[in-house]
C-alpha cells in the first residue's frame, strides 16, 4: 500500500519517508511518528492501516540525520543500537523532520500527528509548535511530563500505560490532573503497549486506544 519518498526540511536536509495512500479520497492526513526503532516493518504497518482507515498517512524517518534507512527489530541488541541513535539525535531537528511532513499530510484534509514513545513526545510537541496541525495523538511519550514550555494549540490525547516503568504512572497521574482539559487515557500494560511485535504488546489495550484514536481523528480532523 506504501512507498519511500523523499522530504526536504526547511534546513535543507532530504529525509525519506514511507507514505500510504487511501484507496479513495483522504478524509484527511496523518504524520505518523516513529519509535527509537525508526520507520521499521511495524510503523510502516501503523501508517499503512490510518490509510486503510482512509486517511492520506506518511511516517518520516528522523534517524535519517543519524544513519539513513533505520530498520531495527526489537531484540536486546537493537534496543541498544536504537538507544545509541538516540543519543546521537537532536530533539529539534527532528521536530523540523516531523515539519516536513505536514504538507504532504495535508494533500488529505485537515492533518493529526500520531506519535509512539520518542514520537509520542515529538508529537506533543508538535501540537504546540507547528503551524498546519488540527490534532494530536501521543502514546507512551516520556518527554511530555517535562514538556512545561510546551502546551498543545490543538486538540490532544493521550496514551500511557500504567506499568510503563521507563514513565512512572504517578507522574502521569499528576500531569493528568494538571491538564484536565487534555483526555488522557492509562491501561493495564507497560511501555510499547500498541507494538504487536514486541514482548510488551498488550492486545486489549492496544485495541481500546486505537478505538479511541479513530473516533478522536474522526471528529477532529474527519
Amino acid at each position: 500500500m506504501g512507498a519511500f519518498i523523499t522530504l526536504k526540511a526547511s534546513d535543507g536536509v532530504e529525509i525519506s519517508a514511507w507514505r500510504s495512500d487511501p484507496a479513495g479520497k483522504p478524509r484527511g492526513g496523518i504524520v505518523v511518528v516513529q519509535e527509537i526503532y525508526g520507520v521499521n516493518h511495524h510503523i510502516r504497518g501503523v501508517t499503512d492501516s490510518f490509510a486503510a482507515e482512509g486517511y492520506l498517512a506518511i511516517a518520516p524517518a528522523i534517524f535519517d540525520r543519524v544513519q539513513k534507512g533505520v530498520d531495527l527489530g526489537y531484540s536486546d541488541t537493537e534496543r541498544q543500537t536504537a538507544m545509541a541513535l538516540m543519543g546521537k539525535a537532536d530533539f529539534q531537528k527532528m521536530l523540523l523532520d516531523v515539519a516536513a511532513a505536514v504538507p504532504i499530510a495535508k494533500e488529505g484534509g485537515k492533518v493529526a500527528v500520531v506519535g509512539y514513545c520518542l514520537g509520542g513526545s515529538l508529537a506533543y510537541v508538535a501540537a504546540s509548535r507547528l503551524p498546519d496541525i488540527s490534532a494530536a495523538v501521543c502514546y507512551y511519550g516520556g518527554r511530555i511530563l517535562d514538556a512545561k514550555d510546551d502546551y498543545p494549540k490543538v486538540p490532544t490525547m493521550l496514551h500511557f500505560g500504567e506499568q510503563d516503568a521507563h514513565i512512572p504512572i504517578a507522574r502521569v497521574r499528576e500531569f493528568a490532573a494538571a491538564h484536565p482539559d487534555l483526555p488522557v487515557y492509562t491501561y493495564p500494560a507497560g511501555h510499547g503497549f500498541n507494538c504487536d511485535e514486541r514482548q510488551s504488546y498488550d492486545a486489549p489495550s492496544a485495541a481500546l486506544a486505537r478505538t479511541r484514536t479513530l473516533e478522536f481523528l474522526a471528529k477532529t480532523i474527519g
